[in-house]
């Protein structure tokens, strides 16, 4: 393959970062390319920087690799940019995004995607997103962005519509639907369902059983999905081994399933009659009926919140093992295991002429899924290749399920157009269309609080 020039923005992250350079050093399609490593914080990127030379020497890559501390430095000749950025402090930053609205009554479910604290995180990182975008219009008009960073749909939008850049949208969630499934049918499939309670939750103390069922679950069986990132759904599955549809298993295994098992995902399966994939936590934050101050939804369905204080400090540990990894006194033999959650894939197949199949892809809507808005950021299989990703067609969604995905498609279009422009009434019009928010007076006062608690980060409305 030729060399190319990949920016990845972010680079001093302890999980994005760590993840995306391991595995685009261990690629052998990619050695002798150029990785450019960028980062606001020179801390995080000098540990970065000292491990890439590190796994460069050890996995003789030979890489040129240089370190930049703001993007401009470093996209001159890129082909692709990968990004994963937040404004700063971010676990700071999301609880006070999910206090706001709890000050007025409006108890959010997660804050981070959707409701109001959606519209709040988005608001922060579409400037800093459009300015790497419109850059790159100047200094790699031809690259792709890549992008992981939050609220998925809503960043891709912004990128898709207010710039000229490609942009493909990435996410591992497709995977907790390979974990539900294979807890589901673990029978049927033959695999060994881990003990005790297991839940798709953000929490590490459930990482280990959730990796054990995606992998034991993956070879198995063949899930495609379609929506919106995060807010996804299994149009099929089906065993790898016997072609056999498996849906009607699917049906039959979660009636069978203790209560506790993803209790939300199994009442919208049973009201809608198809199986969401995200998991509890993330499939709550687009739902209307998560956030009723009187029923206490979360009660029921055992919704937990992000776990602010415990993942700030999991953060910090992590740059202390990027630091003694870069030092030399830790193995870095794990980090051949590294997953970028296909930005090494997107960059093989579209920079070599591959073909490779790709169960998630963010890109705009050019009927993929038909009875959604075109140019919406939709979520899909993909195929990747030199001609650059290509999605699957799905066809139509059920109409259930495809109204609510438009309501949330248009709090997603209010949302990016009001922080793009600055414009107070169409921001008021993404919280009053958002399912967490049913009283006009109170979304007047969450937007109220939002735009001047975060005036620093959001000058636009205050012009």
């Amino acid at each position: 393959m030729p060399h190319t020039k990949i920016t990845v923005i972010g680079a001093g992250s302890a999980s994005f970062g760590l993840n995306t350079i391991g595995s685009l050093m261990k690629s052998k399609k990619l050695r002798g390319s150029h990785i450019a490593l960028v980062d606001r914080n020179p801390e995080a990127l000098g540990l970065m920087h000292r491990l890439a030379q590190r796994l460069n020497r050890d996995w003789d890559a030979q890489m040129t690799l240089t370190a930049h501390t703001h993007h401009t430095e470093a996209l001159p000749g890129t082909s692709f940019v990968v990004a994963a950025i937040e404004v700063p402090p971010r676990e700071e930053l999301w609880r006070i995004d999910y206090e706001i609205p709890l000050k007025y009554g409006v108890r959010q479910p997660y804050a981070e995607n959707g409701g109001p604290g959606g519209f709040a995180h988005a608001a922060r990182n579409i400037g800093p997103v459009l300015e790497i975008a419109h850059d790159m219009e100047a200094l790699c008009p031809e690259a792709y962005y890549i992008n992981f960073t939050n609220p998925m749909v809503r960043i891709c939008d912004a990128i898709n519509r207010y710039s000229k850049i490609k942009v493909i949208g990435l996410c591992h969630q497709i995977y907790e639907g390979y974990a539900m499934a294979g807890y589901i049918l673990a029978d049927k499939l033959g695999i060994q369902r881990p003990e005790g309670f297991v839940s798709t939750h953000a929490d590490r103390a459930y990482w280990g059983k959730i990796f054990q069922l995606i992998h034991a679950t993956v070879p198995l069986v063949d899930i495609k999905a379609a929506g919106l990132n995060h807010f996804t759904w299994i149009m099929d599955i089906r065993d790898r081994r016997t072609g056999e549809d498996l849906y009607p298993a699917l049906r039959e295994g979660w009636d069978k399933a203790p209560d506790w098992f993803e209790p939300l995902t199994r009442r919208v399966y049973d009201a809608f009659g198809w199986m969401p994939v995200p998991g509890d936590e993330h499939l709550d934050e687009y739902l209307p009926w998560c956030s009723d101050p009187l029923t206490k939804p979360w009660e029921k369905y055992d919704l937990s919140l992000y776990d602010w204080d415990a993942n700030a400090a999991h953060r910090k540990e992590g740059h202390q093992e990027i630091a003694l990894m870069g030092e030399g006194q830790k193995s870095i033999d794990h980090l051949k295991d590294a997953d970028s959650e296909g930005a090494l894939e997107v960059i093989e197949a579209v920079s070599g002429a591959g073909n490779d199949y790709h169960l998630a892809v963010n890109l705009p809507n050019t009927g993929q899924i038909s009875n959604l808005p075109l140019n919406t950021i939709v979520e899909t299989p993909a195929v990747l290749s030199g001609m650059g990703p290509r999605p699957v067609s799905m066809g139509a969604l059920p109409e259930g399920v495809a109204e609510l995905l438009r309501r949330e498609a248009a709090v997603v279009k209010l949302c990016v157009d009001a922080a793009v422009s600055g414009d107070r009434a169409l921001a008021l019009q993404a919280l009053l269309l958002d399912p967490v928010i049913t009283d006009l007076d109170v979304a007047r006062q969450v937007l109220d609080d939002y735009l001047t608690t975060y005036r620093e980060h959001l000058p636009q409305f205050w012009r």
